[in-house]
């Protein structure tokens, strides 16, 4: 345990300077790399305890323990014992293959998965050996300083040592709903956890305000670790797909044994022998239960999580990746999102008339248009008071350097320092004669900030906040000659210029100011209103096309912003989310008390386009109103207060660039650009994924269907068996695993985001691909028996001869290989298609072809799989009778295309090649 408790005292119930004692740390220094190297030894990385992994070995054995594999292994044993020492070596030989096949399959997805979540490892500042860093929060030990700030997540146990207007939110571990203030002043041993001001436990975050802390416990020793050590392990849970898959397995499985049991029964009163038949029984349920499916479904899943990485958007969860392709609805905010998130200050509106700024971005050059009149610096006292209002009422950060300005904080705040430096006024220089005294933070409930500041004796109070808000508060006006009484007319007549700025695609703010004697004194009361600034924000160039391809797709797009109704309807119109003037944005406030909305009213809010003036909880209000009609939501959200309804959307989307690690961490998905193309590009890679699973699954069991008919054909035909046992295991390695996997790796048809959202509880298999299923099994299983009775007719001995079951063998193999290009999509050419320019598909056609050749000429495999050369006409019959199920099968793909779907009337030409 880290902390010492020897003495009866606990971190909280001592001071600072004894705590820092006894971690043997100085706060200014932080400890050194050998008082790291030491701790590290003694106490260990700072991880919770987690279920143990599944070992190498122990994923290679499960590969061996069902129950079909241990009936495959007994009939191993049975023909070795009967002397048939290389069937027996075969049968091994094959239980062998399928385990490593499995086994490297598993453990790959394991560890593509394990990468992914060190992608979105939570970091932390630290202070080592004098120097502040930045490292992983596992490399935290007892003794570190670390410094938070709002939006962080608290990464072990921290005794407070320096708060500065310090709350967190500790509802994960206590319970309680409201951010609880901290200190750093030492409290009663017996001081419940909720109750411990001094203290900060991993797992909850910053709300508001700074701090420097000490860590006192990490890992197992947190509370946190001692809650999860607690708790009894859990299995890892299966993903809907996943669980979609075993269901189909379990549905096959009383088929195949009723077919199985035919196939034993028919042939044995037939007088074929007993053991023959047993054997083939097994391999063919073996060979046509897809127990594979799962564990190929989440390799399938990891490479896709990987694509989806390579255009920057980082999936935290495996579930997330099916539920993307049926996303209904993306709530998107507005600034950096769908707009550039450069906010400059382009205009002020006061008393005496609007002022136009000249310069963009984080350029300090500009000038200052009052009419027809520009200006390098502000002449005009009230524009000069509003300039200051900005400054001073900020806590963005603007270093000025030989190059480029760095800047840290929010984008308006930034754009409000550098207007002032247009104005020449620096805030360092400006605290130093106006020194802060007090900071009300920004508050989502009254919408307003402000800021106390020393005036000889007396307080300058700057506000600023949404211009309703504001101005609401405000009783009297700034001019050039004094301030005189604000009448609610006037209020009214501010409102509306409000409306109007933002009608211009501004984001509007109000400035007010005042003087009191108290820094204690109510700071949103008898304001002076100085008047409005706007900033501009350009939306993202990509962005129209983006949001015209989401509709396309079947997705509706909803705008879902904190800003002026006006601002954020300007913007939707330029993007392209709204063609009509008439269409109004939604206010926040009309979502307050959702359960008492009328059907009218929550009808019309689910259809809206734009929601304005949105607080964190109208969020959750939103998605619950989507979620009850059935729709797939994605919410964007970057902000600490974003959280709960990031959690609570179908697909929680946080800002990789602004988002803070609350936000992160609750999501589902983190866009590294911030970009709302990426949750385009996000969506589509769902959609692919999904329809690469349908292919290999329909693919695969319509192989193995097909396997299992030749043989319940013939059986009930009394024909000889047309294929041996190690031969259905033999194509069930080759045409079962090389081409099925390449389909995991195809592109996508084009047109697939032209297509409506999946029904997220539609099957794999609908009604449609079983009767896909049963009739491409049908025609490769006809094709197979076919070419066995041409093959009995070819040689002296008839069906009983080797030629004929090779013959029949390499038929149906060869059937197998080419019906891959079968489970194109529908709308997908015959020529161009995302199966034909798959390269993957023609390395496994290749791959195995060569192997099949391998099965007959080389002497000691034909031995084990009882093929033999069967000369030109026998390849002649093979290749004309295998090219017959994908002839037929494109015929009826075209066939449907042209007449089954809705996009019909595609000339010849673009149903070769589109």
């Amino acid at each position: 345990m880290a902390r010492d408790t020897s003495d009866g005292q606990t971190p909280w119930s001592r001071s600072v300077s004894d705590v820092l004692e006894q971690a043997d740390v100085s706060q200014d220094e932080g400890l050194t790399e050998d008082g790291v190297k030491r701790r590290r030894v003694q106490y260990g990385p700072n991880e919770l305890r987690e279920a143990e992994r599944r070992r190498w070995f122990e994923i290679l054995a499960a590969q061996f323990t069902s129950f079909i594999i241990l009936l495959l292994a007994a009939a191993g044993v049975g023909a070795f014992l009967l002397g048939d020492t290389i069937e027996a070596i075969a049968i091994f030989a094959v239980l062998v293959i399928n385990g490593v096949i499995g086994f490297i399959t598993e453990q790959r997805a394991v560890n593509s998965m394990e990468s992914l979540q060190e992608i979105t490892e939570i970091r932390a500042r630290v202070r080592r050996t004098g120097e502040e860093t930045e490292i992983l929060a596992e490399e935290l030990v007892p003794g570190d300083i670390v410094i938070l700030e709002a939006g962080d997540v608290v990464p072990a146990d921290l005794r407070v040592l320096d708060p500065a207007k310090l709350q967190v939110d500790e509802s994960a571990l206590t319970g309680e709903s409201v951010p609880v203030g901290k200190t750093s002043e030492s409290l009663d041993d017996d001081v419940p956890l909720a109750e411990r001001e001094n203290m900060l436990y991993k797992g909850t975050y910053l709300t508001r305000g700074t701090v420097e802390a000490v860590v006192v416990d990490t890992g197992p020793d947190t509370e946190l670790g001692r809650i999860s050590a607690s708790l009894a392990e859990t299995a890892q849970e299966k993903t809907p797909l996943q669980e979609k898959l075993d269901e189909l397995g379990q549905k096959l499985v009383p088929f195949l044994l009723v077919v199985a049991t035919i196939v034993l029964v028919s042939g044995w009163l037939r007088g074929q022998d007993f053991f023959l038949m047993v054997e083939t029984a097994i391999a063919l349920a073996i060979a046509t239960v897809p127990e594979g499916l799962p564990i190929v479904a989440t390799l399938v899943l990891a490479r896709g999580m990987w694509r989806m990485a390579d255009r920057n958007a980082l999936i935290t969860n495996l579930a997330s990746v099916e539920t993307l392709g049926s996303t209904t609805i993306i709530c998107t905010d507005k600034t950096g999102t769908l707009t550039e998130n450069e906010m400059t200050v382009a205009a002020y509106e006061l008393s005496n008339g609007s002022v136009e700024v000249t310069g963009t971005g984080l350029d300090t050059e500009g000038a200052f248009q009052h009419g027809s009149q520009e200006l390098d610096e502000p002449e005009d006292p009230v524009l000069g008071e509003a300039l200051e209002v900005g400054v001073l009422c900020n806590n963005a950060s603007v270093t000025e350097a030989d190059s480029e300005p760095t800047v840290t904080g929010d984008p308006m705040e930034v754009a409000l320092l550098i207007a002032g430096l247009k104005g020449g006024l620096d805030r360092t220089e400006l605290l130093e004669s106006l020194p802060e005294a007090r900071e009300v933070a920004f508050d989502p409930s009254v919408k307003m900030m402000a800021t106390y500041h020393d005036l000889d004796g007396r307080y300058r109070v700057a506000v600023k906040g949404a211009p309703e808000a504001v101005i609401d508060s405000a009783s009297r006006l700034v001019t050039s000659d004094g301030t005189e009484e604000l009448s609610a007319d006037e209020k009214s007549e501010w409102i509306e210029k409000s409306d109007e700025m933002a009608e211009k695609g501004l984001r509007v703010l109000a400035l007010t100011r005042k003087e009191v004697d108290d820094p204690e004194a109510p700071p949103y009361e008898d304001l002076a209103l100085l008047g409005l600034v706007g900033f501009i924000d350009p939306p993202r160039e990509e962005v129209k096309a983006t949001i015209q391809g989401c509709q396309d797709a079947g997705m509706r797009v909803v705008m879902v912003t904190g800003d002026h109704a006006g601002t954020a309807k300007n913007i939707a119109q330029s993007v392209g989310l709204v063609a009509s003037d008439d269409t109004e944005a939604v206010k926040g406030e009309q979502l307050d008390a959702p359960d008492k909305l009328s059907q009218q009213e929550r009808e019309q809010f689910v259809n809206a386009p734009i929601f304005a003036r949105v607080s964190p909880e109208n969020k959750l209000d939103l998605i619950d109103l989507h979620q009850t009609v059935g729709s797939i939501v994605a919410m964007t959200g970057d902000g600490v207060n974003d959280a709960p309804a990031l959690k609570s959307a179908d697909i929680g989307v946080a800002m990789g660039q602004r988002g803070t690690q609350v936000a992160q961490e609750a999501s589902d998905m983190i866009l590294q650009d911030d970009n709302f193309e990426s949750i385009y590009h996000a969506v589509r890679e769902g959609r692919i994924i999904f329809s690469n699973i349908r292919k290999f699954v329909l693919y695969l069991m319509s192989c193995n269907l097909s396997e299992l008919l030749a043989i319940l054909i013939a059986a009930l035909l009394g024909f000889p068996l047309p294929l041996f046992p190690l031969q259905i295991l033999f194509l069930n390695v080759v045409t079962d695993v090389f081409p099925a996997f390449a389909l995991g790796a195809c592109g996508g048809s084009r047109d697939i985001m032209d297509r409506p959202p999946r029904d997220p509880n539609e099957p794999i298999m609908t009604r449609t691909h079983w009767t896909e299923l049963g009739f491409y099994g049908g025609l490769i299983s006809a094709a197979t028996i076919g070419a066995f009775v041409i093959g009995g007719r070819m040689y002296a001995g008839g069906l009983e001869t080797e030629e004929a079951v090779t013959i029949s063998f390499l038929t149906l193999a060869f059937a197998q290989l080419w019906h891959v290009f079968n489970v194109r999509e529908i709308t997908s050419g015959i020529l161009r298609n995302e199966v034909t320019e798959n390269l993957y598909i023609w390395g496994a056609l290749g791959l195995s072809t060569l192997i099949l050749f391998g099965a007959v000429y080389l002497p000691g495999v034909s031995l084990a799989l009882s093929t033999t050369p069967i000369g030109l006409e026998g390849w002649l019959v093979v290749f004309g009778m295998s090219l017959i199920p994908l002839g037929l099968g494109q015929v009826e793909r075209e066939f449907r295309r042209r007449f089954g779907t809705p996009k019909l009337g595609t000339t010849l030409k673009n149903s070769l090649f589109d």
